[in-house]
């Protein structure tokens, strides 16, 4: 194997797939990145087994090949070295000869007949695909509510949801739940779950660079490959049925109230300085006529904040725990926002004033006196 690139390019390539190289395996070529070279054109690919990237670089190629090289110290030669041209050559036994105009590194690789074949999938007829800024959208507005524990089962995952004239992200950890849809029509009605942590690492792997290029999904039974801007990535699916989400949403509605995203996002991040201090994070809210009034306290002090509305229905004293709103709050854009309501001891939902594109279910916390 033998080719000349830009250090830069190099560099780009390797930040994204170094995404998915573990060091905690008990199989050593995973500590590795697979280069292959064909003709013009590098493929750098690496996989702890539960996420697979590969991604495609032109450069010159003068000798076809592949090995593995062990991921952190080629990533950190590489980052070191000059913004210029850079020669690689596979030569006697196992070396990898990495030259600049004045350095030169020569380090052991590996074979790669033991890497794992990362771009296979069953079924290339069944794929869909979406605008790739929709797709960071949804994640960013849905994977915060996922549980972080593994032990929760299929609700560390979020359920895409494949409707006739809608493509859903659902996340939920059982305190708080993140619905978005987007009208897309669907030729095929499906459901995945895919672990959030995953979806995360995959919605900063897209870039901006193209915004044209579209995202596309390929479904197997086991697994997930989605392509985009040259470069693969392969996401393990969790297996069983998703919790029935929609017979958790409220049904029925007794107090709405719209309120200012950005003063409500203020006065609770005021009213988290005392609360962050005391049991659950609580804040109370007290809806009365045009004033939403936060509070909260702790054994430093306490906080009372009035915040104007729009009401409709009674009115209504409850608790949160203030990281919970927070969270949805900093994931959405819009001016304002409407809120809906039972009972004190009912889920609270937020969502938006002009349509139902999502909708965050948060739980209530039992004030004490």
């Amino acid at each position: 194997m033998k080719f000349i690139c830009e250090q830069s390019e190099l560099q780009k390539a390797l930040v994204t797939v170094s995404k998915a190289v573990t060091q905690k395996t008990t199989i050593p070529i995973l500590k590795g990145i697979l280069l292959n070279l064909e003709g013009n054109f590098l493929t750098l690919s690496a996989s702890d087994l539960d996420i697979s990237i590969e991604k495609k670089i032109e450069i010159k190629g003068l000798e076809d090949g592949t090995c593995v090289v062990p991921s952190r110290l080629f990533i950190d030669i590489i980052r070191k070295l000059p913004d210029e041209v850079v020669e690689f050559s596979l030569i006697e036994l196992n070396q990898l000869l990495i030259k600049t105009s004045k350095t030169e590194f020569n380090i052991t690789t590996f074979s790669g007949d033991e890497f794992p074949k990362i771009t296979q999938h069953e079924n290339e007829n069944n794929f869909f695909t979406m605008d790739k800024n929709v797709f960071k959208d949804m994640v960013r507005k849905t994977s915060f509510a996922a549980s972080l524990e593994d032990t929760k089962g299929l609700i560390v995952g979020i359920l895409i949801e494949r409707e006739k004239d809608s493509f859903n992200m659902i996340a939920l950890d059982g305190f708080r739940m993140a619905v978005v849809r987007e009208k897309i029509s669907n030729e095929k009605e499906e459901n995945i779950i895919i672990p959030a942590k995953l979806m995360d690492e995959m919605s900063r792997i897209i870039t901006d660079e193209d915004p044209k290029e579209d995202v596309k999904f390929y479904i197997d039974t086991k697994k997930s490959l989605v392509s985009f801007d040259k470069t693969k990535v392969v996401l393990r699916l969790l297996e069983g049925e998703f919790i029935k989400y929609k017979d958790i949403l409220p049904k029925d509605i007794k107090i709405k109230i719209k309120v200012s995203k950005r003063n409500l996002q203020e006065a609770i991040e005021r009213a988290a300085l005392f609360s962050r201090e005391g049991r659950n994070n609580l804040i109370k809210f007290t809806i009365s006529d045009t004033l939403l009034v936060i509070t909260s306290k702790s054994e430093e002090g306490h906080l009372r904040e009035e915040t104007e509305i729009e009401k409709i229905g009674e009115d209504l004293e409850i608790g949160f725990n203030h990281k919970y709103i927070l969270d949805v709050l900093k994931a959405v854009d819009d001016e304002d926002l409407i809120m809906e309501f039972n009972t004190p001891t009912s889920p609270m939902i937020i969502k938006r004033e002009k349509d139902d594109y999502y909708e965050y279910l948060v739980l209530p916390v039992r004030i004490n006196g």
